[in-house]
């Protein structure tokens, strides 16, 4: 048995219903944190949760008050749900450590961790990224720099997480507290040496020409996850609604899976992120395995992390037994005739999973296009060039973790059988060595196979 799980209390619908009752449901969600939105954006535009919502016995003349608030990193969504105007936060790992640390800290109030959205167990999906004319490629450049991040956000805590393990003492570096767009509008303009952030915003930089990564979530070695927690009195009087949350974030991953293209399509309109930045999160072999399942290396995870938070600053301690709950989620499965067991066995590994996944080229005009080597896709890349041909972006896979990458941003290292690609230099430069070979840039790559 499950060592986290919380009975529910469900409440006697004689004393609530001999009139109908209005209850307000209120949301906090990231519209610009993609592993938030199986739980936020996707709901919310789909309306899923309409769908899910009781409306039989005490609920049968209920009028439900659905209300959803955009937030640009947890921190605020706790505050809000401290002071009773959220009922459920959609979050990264470390702002739902601190979620449910400060609820616990109170004489009274209390947060349940539901549901999971979607995780990586390598660690990606928060990132360090510099300007793209930069001469930092590593953690260890940092020393004497200046580092920006959204403090309270899942990429503070992996940027302290990795400073610890980089032995970069806290007075080694200059960290300054800036939200995702104004720390990445400092790396456009060069600005800041450095920003930390989460999921999608270093893709996004990538992307847009602006950043590169030196420092990838998935070098902590701990995985990176999101989840839903909703206050506690709120789920006593209505679990029902609670497992109906549940129910519509696993409609909404199933509608991803189904369909990726279409998803990123509408996902870009109701976002704002470029959708060739969402393929590389929700695309098959992306950063996200979708899944709503609290998998007992999760919690370890989230002890783990909340570990970090106290070696850095004062947190009040979180007890994971009474925190966290599978009660709703186990629920929503077994009404959805699913198996949770066997989905909450199932771990994904991006470098096995990942293994013999093809390239990609995202032609703007015939779509996806899909080659089996990187020499297939760079020879392609060039014929497409040679028409004046517009290509939105191209998906390659990191040797050392098959993290999905951008093309364009990824270091090349030639073999005897063709290519390798790595997400970070000091990895390209490391295999080179090994063979003999050098490390290539993308566009130098692309010169050696022209004819």
């Amino acid at each position: 048995m499950f060592r986290y799980a919380i009975s529910f209390v469900f409440v006697s619908c004689f004393s609530i219903c001999a009139s109908a009752e209005s209850i307000r449901i209120a949301i906090g969600h990231q519209s610009m944190c993609t592993d938030t939105y199986t739980a936020g954006i996707v709901v919310k535009e789909l309306k899923l949760l309409e769908k899910y919502l009781p409306t039989s016995g005490k609920y049968e003349n209920a009028e439900y008050d659905i209300s959803w608030s955009d937030y640009s990193s947890g921190g605020p969504i706790t505050n809000q749900m401290m002071a009773n105007k959220l009922n459920f936060g959609v979050m990264g790992d470390y702002p739902l450590i601190v979620n449910g640390a400060k609820f616990q800290a109170t004489d009274s109030l209390r947060t349940k961790y539901i549901a999971g959205t979607g995780y990586n167990v390598k660690g990606s999906g928060n990132a360090i990224v510099v300007p793209v004319e930069s001469d930092l490629y590593s953690i260890d450049d940092l020393k004497g720099k200046d580092v920006s991040v959204p403090v309270g956000s899942a990429a503070w805590g992996m940027l302290l997480k990795a400073m610890q393990d980089a032995k970069i003492g806290s007075k080694q570096y200059g960290l300054k507290n800036q939200s995702p767009a104004v720390g990445a509008a400092n790396i456009a303009a060069a600005k800041i040496d450095a920003h930390a952030d989460f999921c999608p915003w270093s893709e996004l930089m990538e992307f847009r020409g602006t950043g590169r990564k030196i420092y990838d979530g998935s070098e902590t070695g701990v995985p990176y996850l999101h989840g839903v927690v909703a206050r506690q009195d709120f789920l006593e009087k209505y679990p029902e609604v609670g497992v109906a949350f549940v129910k519509a974030v696993y409609e909404a991953g199933e509608w991803i899976r189904e369909d990726p293209i279409r998803a990123v399509d509408l996902m870009e309109k109701w976002t704002g992120v470029e959708k060739e930045v969402l393929y590389i999160y929700f695309s098959k072999g992306g950063h996200l395995t979708l899944d709503p399942t609290i998998k007992t290396a999760w919690v370890d995870a989230l002890e783990f992390n909340h570990g970090v938070l106290v070696n850095e600053k004062a947190i009040p301690p979180l007890d994971t037994n009474e925190w966290v709950t599978e009660d709703y989620v186990k629920l929503a499965y077994k009404e959805l005739g699913e198996d949770y067991d066997k989905e909450k066995a199932t771990i994904i590994d991006p470098a096995i999973a990942n293994a013999k996944n093809p390239m990609e080229i995202w032609h703007s005009r015939d779509g996806l296009s899909s080659y089996a080597s990187i020499s297939e896709l760079l020879t392609a890349i060039n014929e497409f060039k040679a028409t004046g041909a517009k290509l939105n972006a191209t998906y390659v896979y990191d040797k050392e973790t098959g993290l999905k990458l951008f093309g364009k941003t990824a270091f090349y290292v030639k073999t005897p059988e063709g290519f390798e690609a790595f997400l970070r230099k000091p990895d390209a430069d490391s295999y080179a060595e090994s063979i003999s070979g050098t490390v290539l840039d993308f566009e130098a790559a692309l010169k050696t196979l022209k004819s």
